[in-house]
């Protein structure tokens, strides 16, 4: 390959066979050293943005509560994904509440534009039923129909979102083995056999009776921990609840 020389030559040398022996090896490239990457969080990318359509699939739940005077109307409104598939699904999209009463509008109206744009972002948005299920009034909460505890009544929005996620398939409710079954319905006639030989049904106990048979539990069943239904029973002294199966006892 020819080379082009622009500037005068001043001196020159033959390089020899020898002289290439004793030309000192090329220094080594320094190895540079890895420092460790520092620690930083996870970004998680959310898929596109759906546009709504005319029309959506909805379902509308009611609740009263002793808190409020008029009752409240959550409509849930669904988005139906690949349908007419084989993989066809179906997934939340926006929220409404409705009510009479005006004196909470400011905070229903927030709530309910958070959650219907968690719900358009789409992904995983069951943690939200958690989230509003833990909220709690400092004035105290009330028992529903069925003997369920609410502390609030954003707690019972939550719950109406749950029921919501598991009618559609989101949230799958694990089922009762055979053997909690079992040990729940013997605990259940234990229990009723000896209130029945120990006390007598008087006044006071039909009343008792009357909620039982609204709430399908024995008189007397304290709140559950764990399900926040007024199944608990103390059965052998411990306290068994006869919805889901939980004891103190293990």
């Amino acid at each position: 390959m020819a080379v082009k020389i622009s500037s005068k030559i001043k001196s020159y040398s033959v390089l020899k066979p020898e002289d290439k022996a004793a030309a000192p090896a090329p220094a080594a490239a320094p190895v540079a050293v890895e420092t460790p990457a520092r620690p930083s969080a996870e970004v998680i990318h959310m898929h596109e943005q759906i546009e709504r359509p005319d029309v959506l699939v909805g379902s509308t739940y009611k609740i009263k509560s002793p808190l409020f005077e008029h009752a409240l109307y959550v409509t849930i409104n669904d988005i139906v994904l690949n349908q007419g598939t084989a993989h066809e699904s179906r997934r939340p999209f926006e929220i409404f509440i409705n009510s009479k009463n005006m004196d909470h509008f400011q905070w229903v109206v927030a709530i309910t534009r958070i959650m219907s744009a968690v719900f358009r972002k789409g992904g995983d948005v069951t943690f939200i039923v958690e989230e509003l299920k833990a909220v709690f009034d400092p004035r105290g909460g009330y028992f529903k129909a069925g003997g369920i505890y609410m502390p609030s009544i954003v707690a019972e929005i939550g719950a109406v979102v749950e029921d919501h996620l598991k009618m559609i398939g989101m949230i799958v409710d694990p089922e009762l083995d055979d053997s909690t079954r079992a040990l729940i319905a013997e605990k259940r006639a234990a229990f009723e056999a000896q209130s029945k030989k120990n006390t007598e049904l008087s006044e006071a106990n039909a009343a008792s009776a009357e909620s039982e048979s609204a709430s399908g539990f024995p008189p007397g069943a304290t709140l559950c921990y764990k399900c926040n239904t007024q199944a608990m029973v103390v059965m052998d002294g411990c306290q068994t609840c006869l919805n889901c199966g939980y004891s103190k006892c293990g």
